[in-house]
């Protein structure tokens, strides 16, 4: 059978995916990117936020309309399914097959059996699985589901209990992939720093990088997702020191006002957050700092969103993303009182991001002058496009190099860095 899958949603979706898509290809099916040539087609949804549930919604609708003029097998799976299964069948009875959080060998036995409903408890965790990656660089899932209690956080009321995969998995997957040539692989879960709590009875994420390192090739290791009320001196370590380590700290923070990160359930202060970032630098100076946030949290005020443009000042990261707050159904703060205006929200979203843009210019154009290791990706006419430590795919920027002579793709290259942007670098190769 051929085979489109679309993902939508986060890198989780995308390592999912990968894996499925191996499965389905040992199982004699044939993936196209086409989707005018599938005979059926997978979309893998999100239901985390509101716009990535519009988004996932708004895809969905498209394919059941596509249905009226070409028929395939059209099945939907994931997140948002998992949380809207009823709604979502009875609104679009077009879709042909809707599966929740099931691992990729559970979704393979679905469509094969053309399964019309499968929603049970998640078991998105694999073990051993083939796996299959198109890019320079590859998603690797170490853990799923989540045990912390953000109170604007739904996740756990689809994902289920925090559960890792064990090191022996992990390093299997990564060697295999650096056996097919990808040069970058990146660790995700909900929360990485928690990697190893339910098998080891603690966090081991700085053993588990310590063993990955150890593999052999020419390949790098970035990690996402670093809590950072659980992100510890040996992890910090460990990211900072390992020669197949990006220097690179994702860390959703959130906010920067105090009352606002209790009310958040979160457990560091704004001048804990700080001494955190503090140590990183102190290990080393050029590491890539990315952080979230979030603006129009239930009651908070203009003192509150000054504070954390304050905090954000005085943090200086590299690299930010931002969202607006939204209600989620059966979290604690879609209880709260206090909600902000969206027109208020808004402003302060556009506001934000002006000001981060300033501290973003600032912060690369250290950089100009030296000399940084690229993974050059693709190429036109003129440039090589290649991301470095600071970049992490589709979230971050990029690193445009002048063309002056044949080089490898993909492949890392060491370029001095000639000028820079808000958010982008230029460089000559060496």
């Amino acid at each position: 059978m051929k085979i489109g899958i679309k993902v939508l949603g986060c890198p989780k979706n995308e390592a999912d995916c990968d894996v499925l898509e191996a499965i389905l290809k040992d199982r004699g099916h044939e993936i196209v990117s086409d989707i005018e040539e599938a005979e059926a087609v997978i979309i893998d949804t999100c239901g985390f936020i509101e716009s990535a549930k519009k988004e996932s919604i708004d895809e969905i609708i498209t394919f059941a309309n596509y249905k009226k003029y070409r028929p395939f097998f059209l099945c939907v799976k994931g997140c948002l399914v998992q949380r809207y299964s009823k709604e979502l069948s009875k609104e679009i009875p077009e879709v042909d097959s809707w599966l929740g959080v099931l691992s990729p060998h559970q979704i393979a036995e679905a469509i094969e059996k053309a399964t019309p409903y499968l929603v049970e408890k998640p078991t998105v965790v694999y073990e051993e699985a083939p796996r299959s990656c198109n890019n320079s660089f590859a998603y690797v899932k170490i853990a799923d589901g989540c045990d912390r209690s953000c109170t604007f956080c739904s996740i756990p009321l689809f994902k289920g209990r925090f559960k890792s995969r064990s090191i022996e998995s992990i390093y299997s997957e990564v060697e295999r992939l650096v056996e097919i040539g990808v040069k970058e692989i990146i660790l995700v879960a909900q929360d990485t720093t928690a990697y190893g709590v339910d098998l080891y009875n603690k966090a081991v994420l700085d053993q588990l990088l310590k063993k990955l390192n150890s593999i052999e090739g020419n390949f790098r290791i970035r990690v996402m997702y670093l809590h950072p009320d659980h992100l510890t001196d040996k992890m910090i370590d460990a990211i900072c020191s390992l020669d197949k380590l990006l220097p690179y700290f994702d860390i959703p923070v959130q906010h920067g006002s105090d009352r606002i990160l209790k009310q958040m359930g979160r457990i560091k202060n704004s001048e804990q957050l700080l001494e955190l970032i503090a140590y990183i630098r102190s290990h080393n100076p050029d590491a890539a700092i990315r952080t979230s946030v979030m603006v129009g949290f239930p009651g908070e005020t203009n003192d509150d969103f000054q504070k954390l443009l304050d905090f954000l000042e005085k943090a200086k990261f590299d690299r930010l993303g931002c969202f607006i707050y939204s209600d989620e159904e059966g979290t604690v703060s879609s209880s709260m009182k206090r909600k902000v205006s969206e027109r208020i929200a808004r402003e302060r979203y556009e506001n934000l991001l002006i000001f981060q843009s300033q501290i973003a210019y600032e912060r690369l154009k250290r950089f100009v002058g030296k000399n940084l290791n690229v993974l050059i990706e693709q190429e036109n006419e003129l440039f090589y496009v290649a991301r470095s430590h600071l970049d992490a795919p589709e979230v971050d920027g990029e690193v445009t190099v002048k063309k002056t002579r044949e080089v490898d793709i993909p492949g890392y290259y060491t370029v001095r860095i000639t000028d820079s942007d808000e958010y982008d670098l230029k460089g000559e190769l060496i």
